[in-house]
């Protein structure tokens, strides 16, 4: 498994959130970098976002959810055209990311 994973709850309908274009980027100085991008499979998650073997240097990154396609697809109408999440990695641990969606709210939490 690699050292950062996120996965997608669609809590208005209890489901994965499957489809959904997930991008992560670094913060250098000033200004975001983007290094890796994947998505959702069919059960909401992206294990394999950064290769196993690589470790995430100590720093601040965000979290990109491209929700505005996941929900043009199913003809809902929704307030966020994406979800950043944005966090410190501090040591070599694993950190889960999940974003709990809906067309017109969400929330986060580190998770295990």
């Amino acid at each position: 498994m690699s050292q950062l994973t996120t996965h997608i709850l669609d809590t208005s309908k209890g489901k994965p959130a499957a489809g959904v274009l997930v991008n992560l980027f670094q913060q250098e100085n000033n200004s975001w970098k983007e290094i890796a991008s994947g998505v959702t499979n069919a059960d909401g998650r992206i294990a394999d976002l950064i290769k196993k073997d690589v470790m995430l240097a100590s720093g601040d990154y965000k979290l990109n959810f491209e929700t505005k396609a996941y929900f043009d697809k199913q003809d809902i109408e929704t307030f966020y055209p994406f979800v950043e999440i944005v966090f410190t990695i501090t040591d070599g641990e694993h950190y889960h990311v999940p974003l709990l969606l809906n067309p017109f709210g969400y929330s986060t939490y580190r998770g295990s």
